[in-house]
């Protein structure tokens, strides 16, 4: 699952998903849009339910901060597999 939030100025993106030994992994990117600025970080889950609840506070974390949801997408639509391109480019910074 792939979710993103905008102000007018900065970006917040989440990925949860399964990496290759099976544990679920919480991803979180931010930044300023159009430029480099922000940072990625990785976070390992107990459970996908606690990944989940992760989602849940940072989904009322981000409307306190004015942000809106502007993408909820599965990793396997061309939305969610744009997103997770642009999360892949933050890896190589």
């Amino acid at each position: 699952m792939i979710v993103r939030w905008e102000t007018d100025h900065d970006y917040v993106l989440v990925h949860i998903h399964q990496d290759m030994f099976g544990d679920w992994i919480f991803s979180r990117a931010w930044g300023q849009i159009g430029t480099q600025f922000g940072g990625l970080k990785h976070q390992l889950a107990d459970t996908v339910e606690q990944a989940q609840m992760w989602l849940e506070d940072e989904t009322t974390i981000q409307a306190s901060r004015g942000f809106r949801k502007v993408l909820e997408a599965a990793d396997n639509t061309p939305e969610g597999q744009e997103a997770m391109r642009q999360l892949s480019l933050l890896d190589l910074l």
